[in-house]
């Protein structure tokens, strides 16, 4: 049995040597080696479009791919046969790498570290950020008012961060409950909910049904300090009716990490709208725990078991 492995990734290759299995590295930027289109398993991460595709379509004797990524779209998209082949995800690995970068982006918007940081590129003393902020501006995360859309695993870990320095933490997710603490509502309760919202932490998933679930009508709920964060999908949130509540000020600002196309064109009205931070789809690029997955998922397929992050 034969498994390929991305060099994109760092993994203990040592540790994976004990199963009964053919190691085999490979570059997700170029067309799989002839000899290796006799693969069993393909393991992915940060693939191209073009090697996923090139895989789909001389991988004959694929029976698994695990990928890396927490939402495997580019898998799915690829072509492959995926009712003859076990599809896994990497739910999971991003949890810690993407809950830190949300925290970061959402103190940024807090302090405004990106505007004492242009001020700074101008050797310009910025006394207006030294503290005397209106009382109604969003400014720290001492009993901020915090919905994160889109209640995963991420959430289960960035909540107590943001629990821990004082923020009122809420979720939204397809069914409501308590879950690690936290209650969760329905997204039937998203009228109630965002004119109640400092901040807005979006951790959706990019499928047919979060097309734009951030519109023009949902943008206007929200109140004049209110900042949006997006970590999750770029398709999640209507880019333009966006940038218009920006410059209308019907909304204070944006963090976002993930955009409808990506790279973000130049031509994109979010470059230059106010009061945005744009991050280069960084939150989640470092997984942990990959090669533990990988044994773990690898020892029960041997064994004819059910396998994690099944899809």
């Amino acid at each position: 049995m034969k498994l390929l492995y991305p060099t994109s990734v760092p993994l203990d290759i040592q540790s994976l040597e004990v199963f009964p299995v053919s190691l085999h590295p490979y570059d997700v930027k170029s067309p799989i080696p002839e000899e290796h289109v006799n693969a069993d398993i393909l393991v992915t991460w940060a693939n191209t479009v073009d090697n996923l595709k090139d895989a789909a379509q001389r991988l004959k004797n694929l029976k698994w791919i695990q990928s890396l990524a927490a939402g495997p779209n580019d898998v799915l998209n690829a072509g492959f046969d995926t009712s003859k082949i076990i599809v896994t995800t990497g739910v999971g690995l991003h949890d810690h790498p993407v809950a830190e970068h949300t925290l970061g982006l959402l103190l940024s918007c807090a302090r405004r570290f990106f505007e004492m940081r242009d001020y700074q590129l101008q050797s310009k003393w910025p006394q207006h950020l030294g503290g005397s902020f209106p009382r109604s501006d969003f400014t720290t995360l001492r009993n901020a008012r915090v919905l994160i859309w889109g209640f995963g695993s991420i959430a289960k870990t960035l909540a107590p961060f943001l629990t821990m320095l004082g923020a009122h933490v809420k979720g939204i997710a397809r069914s409501p409950g308590v879950r690690n603490g936290v209650e969760v509502f329905g997204e039937d309760k998203l009228a109630e909910l965002l004119p109640e919202t400092d901040a807005l932490i979006m951790i959706l998933p990019g499928s047919a049904s979060t097309q734009n679930a951030l519109n023009a009508e949902r943008l206007k709920l929200l109140p004049k300090q209110s900042w949006v964060v997006n970590v999750g999908r770029g398709i999640s949130v209507d880019e333009d009716a966006l940038v218009d509540a920006l410059e209308k000020g019907e909304i204070a600002g944006a963090a976002l990490d993930v955009f409808q196309t990506e790279p973000l064109p130049e031509s994109s009205r979010l470059w230059k709208a106010p009061n945005v931070i744009i991050s280069p789809h960084a939150a989640g690029g470092r997984p942990v725990g990959s090669t533990g997955l990988i044994a773990d998922n690898l020892r029960q397929f041997l064994a004819s078991q059910p396998l994690k992050n099944k899809i």
